[in-house]
This record gives structure tokens, C-alpha cells and sequence, in this order.
């Protein structure tokens, strides 16, 4: 981010002037205005390397380490109890919720409203897509949130939680301004500042179609919805939503110094983070050929070998444990920030829920293919571990899509959320746990202090208002 805001204040002395720019009167490193192009670029970046990418290294994306220790893909080589057996404090949360709010939301809105002011359409767009992916992603984590009163600056020191509920109702709000905003005609479009998809605006519109199933599909046992109802809804949606793999939402990282994939930098030795034996484990017993893309052989034996989560015994080697392979852990790896594997696995459980397992087994297919060959898996080796996974049915439909499609999402935060709602993978408390497995995160403590409400009450193993 210091990196990002170095180009930032040197484009703004090259376009205004440097004599103007450092007059006595302004603060140079508090600009008054910016440009939508470069309010843009740090929002993508901070949403893959941070909200979905973890940025362990400073803490900031911080919630989504968590996210994976609860999911068991992660283990800390650190006596227990850590995170991985279910310690945590409020107060470890307040950089994650900065993240989403300010560095986020907050300049989201910012880039709408200048975007709108300006007749920049395309950009405004973009900023309601992004804020509904926000907004999902802190509501997941914390159930009842502020945002109707959020951004209303000192009018609203200590804005209101709305319901997760309505909450829910304007990410669908947003992603429909989005699309309509995005249909609008407009002169300044998005282009290498566009981290994603390079000012391309059909795929931003496909994107929000399918954000839309997603969370259509996240309500399927909310009360008073209908999983038939949210299927019908997220198929609907999805008929103008991700065609191929082109359309994936991915940032692509240089490797160079500084500009890491920010799970490279969390597998680095100082974090004592490695891959768990609970996730090695499940693609080498089922001889997946993802295998070698996903996870690296231990440095020290040439093994897969993960770690035991919540195990009392520590290495002073942390090179006998797997970490993440060239597709995910390297530091020139891509952040798949939502991909089309997601889209079809969403398709074939919503296709599951209307039509049944026959007409839902060639989608969720599809959906397999569609990750390994994004791997460069050989078509031989895809089809004999599709034969080898069997053909769903109706007591393994659930299970079967839900498990392949947490590997197409792997490291992703999303897999919380469909663990919670579907209660698969199968998982089970680790050892040395202090609590059962966690179902939603504590509230940060600068909310607690700052504006306090009775939902901050809420403990690890409460259910968020979907989660029934």
C-alpha cells in the first residue's frame, strides 16, 4: 500500500503541477481530490491481497486467515491455543474491519460519487459491484453490520447495525446499480487501472450476475426464504453471469520484491504458517492430480505432508511441512478473487435443488473440468478422477459439489460460508480446541468502544441470521 500511495501523490504532482501541489495552504498527503483511476487500483488491490488473500504479514487480512484455520487448510507451527484451536480476541480484529470499512467501503464511496458527479459510469459501476462484494464479505463474518448510517461522515459518529437481512437486500441493490450504471453511456472508461479485467465491461456485468447467485444461494435456509425459491433466483441470474475461465475475477501478482502473491508471503517462515495435514491429506488419498499445483512437497523430505492441526508438538523445522504450490503459494501465483468454477458449482447445486441429481451431474462436471484445466491438467488424468469420484446421487449430490468446490476455491474465504450453510466438507472440532468450531467472527474492539450495540455480544459459535 505505501508503494500505491507513492504513484498516487507523484501523478498528482505530474498532472497539477508540483508548485501548486506543495502550497502551504494544502496538505500534500491528504489530497482533496483524486482521480477515479487511481482511487480504483488500491480498492482491487486491497480486496484480493487482503480480503480474499489474507495479507497475514500486517494483519490486515487477518480475518481470512481465520476463515482458513476454520475450514482446517491452514496450521500454525505455535503452541496451542492460537488461532487454529479457536483463540481469538476482539481487539485481533480491528485491522480486518478497517480493511473492509475504510480502505474498502468508505473509498468505494468515494469513487462512486465522484464517478456519478463526473458522468464516469463505468467507474461508478464498478464501485457498487465492489461494495456489494464488501459488504458481503464483513455481513458473512459478522452477521448484523453498519451501512445504512455508515457513510454519512460526522452526522453519524455512531451509525446503526442493520439487519443482516437488509443487509443482504442492498448487495442485491447494488449489484442491480452496477449493471445499470454499467449500461449507462459514458466517455471516461476503465483501463490498466482495472486490475481485474482491463476495462472490459461485459465481464464486470457477467461478474455481478454471478455475484448475484452466490448470494441468492447463500439464503437457500435463511428464514423465510426457500432454498427452491433462491435457486430459481440464482439460476435466473446466472443464464447472464461467467461464460469460461476468461471471466475470472484474478489479480495477478509480478513476484518481484514487493509485489508478492500475499499467500507467499504468509507462508513465509516467520509466520509459521503451513498447509494442515487435514488438507494435504484429503487430495493424496484421493489421488487428485491438483495435487502438485495446489501444494508443495516438504523442502526437507520431498513429502506431502501438512500439519496436524491443534498438535501440542512443535518443529524447529518448519521445512518438513507442505505449503502452497505454484498455483496458489509462489510469489508470481494469481489471487483467484472469485472464478467460473464457483460460477458452475453454484449452477449445479442450485440445478440440484430444482431438477435433481441427473440434471445436476454434467454441470458439476463441467465444474471440475473447468478448474483443472485451468491448471493445465491433462484431459486423460481429468477424466480418470472424474470416474474415479463416481456419479452423484441423491444421498452424495450435496457432499460431492460442496468438496470439489471448496479445492476450486482453495484458500478462499467463500468456503466458510458453504460450510456453514451446507455443513460440508464434513469437519469436526480440532484437538486442543477451547470451543466447538466457530460459525462467525467476534466484533472488533474499536466497534465495541467506539459505537457499542447489543449484537456485540455475539461469541464464535453463534449463528449469523442465515445460518439456520
Amino acid at each position: 500500500m505505501r508503494t500505491t500511495t507513492y504513484i498516487i501523490l507523484l501523478v498528482l504532482c505530474l498532472t497539477t503541477g508540483c508548485k501548486k501541489f506543495i502550497d502551504v495552504n494544502n496538505d500534500p498527503n491528504n489530497p482533496t481530490t483524486v482521480q477515479e483511476a487511481l482511487i480504483l487500483a488500491p480498492a482491487e488491490l486491497n480486496l484480493s491481497s487482503v480480503l480474499t488473500g489474507g495479507a497475514y504479514f500486517n494483519s490486515t487480512g487477518f480475518a481470512a486467515i481465520l476463515a482458513n484455520h476454520y475450514m482446517q487448510n491452514i496450521a500454525l507451527n505455535q503452541p496451542v491455543p492460537n488461532e487454529g484451536t479457536y483463540q481469538l480476541f476482539n481487539v485481533n480484529l480491528d485491522d480486518s474491519w478497517k480493511s473492509i470499512y475504510v480502505v474498502g467501503l468508505n473509498n468505494l464511496k468515494a469513487l462512486h460519487d465522484k464517478a456519478v458527479t463526473n458522468g464516469n459510469y463505468n467507474y461508478s459501476g464498478i464501485a457498487n459491484i465492489l461494495s456489494a462484494f464488501c459488504l458481503g464479505i464483513a455481513t458473512d463474518y459478522w452477521g448484523d453490520i453498519p451501512y445504512s448510517e455508515a457513510f454519512n461522515g460526522s452526522t453519524k459518529l455512531k451509525p446503526v447495525y442493520d439487519s443482516q437481512e437488509n443487509i443482504y437486500k442492498s448487495i442485491q441493490q447494488l449489484l442491480d446499480d452496477g449493471i445499470a450504471d454499467i449500461n449507462k453511456s459514458a466517455t471516461l472508461k476503465p483501463g490498466k487501472d482495472d486490475y481485474y479485467y482491463g476495462g472490459d465491461m461485459d465481464q464486470w456485468k457477467r461478474l455481478a450476475y454471478t455475484l448475484k447467485a452466490r448470494y441468492y444461494m447463500h439464503l437457500t435456509k435463511a428464514p423465510g426464504y426457500t432454498a427452491a425459491g433462491e435457486a430459481t433466483l440464482a439460476l435466473t441470474a446466472l443464464q447472464n453471469g461467467m461464460q469460461s475461465n476468461d471471466d475470472d475475477m484474478k489479480m495477478i501478482y509480478p513476484g518481484s520484491a514487493g509485489y508478492e502473491n500475499p499467500w507467499y508471503l504468509n507462508f513465509l517462515s516467520v509466520s509459521t504458517i503451513v498447509l494442515s495435514s487435514a488438507c494435504v491429506d484429503t487430495l493424496v488419498t484421493r489421488n487428485d492430480p491438483r495435487l502438485p499445483k495446489l501444494i508443495a512437497k516438504a523442502k526437507a523430505t520431498g513429502l506431502y505432508n501438512g500439519r496436524p492441526i491443534g498438535s501440542i508438538n512443535i518443529s524447529g523445522n518448519l521445512d518438513v511441512y507442505s505449503l502452497g504450490g505454484p498455483a496458489v503459494g509462489a510469489a508470481s501465483s494469481p489471487v483467484y478473487v472469485f472464478n467460473y468454477s464457483e460460477a458452475l458449482f453454484l449452477e449445479a447445486e442450485a440445478t440440484l435443488i430444482k431438477s435433481g441429481v441427473a440434471a445436476a451431474e454434467p454441470i458439476y462436471q463441467d465444474a471440475i473440468k473447468s478448474h483443472m484445466t485451468k491448471l493445465g491438467i491433462a484431459t486423460g488424468d481429468i477424466n480418470t478422477y472424474l470416474t474415479n469420484r463416481g456419479t452423484l446421487t441423491a444421498t452424495n449430490a450435496l457432499q460431492r459439489i460442496m468438496e470439489e468446490k471448496k479445492i476450486a476455491n482453495f484458500l478462499s474465504p467463500e468456503n466458510f460460508n458453504d460450510w456453514r450453510r451446507t455443513g460440508f466438507p464434513l469437519l469436526t472440532k480440532v484437538p486442543n480446541a477451547l470451543s466447538e468450531i466457530p460459525r462467525r467472527l467476534l466484533y472488533p474492539q474499536v466497534e465495541l468502544t467506539s459505537n457499542p450495540q447489543a449484537i456485540q455480544t455475539a461469541k464464535l459459535t453463534d449463528r449469523v441470521w442465515w445460518d439456520q
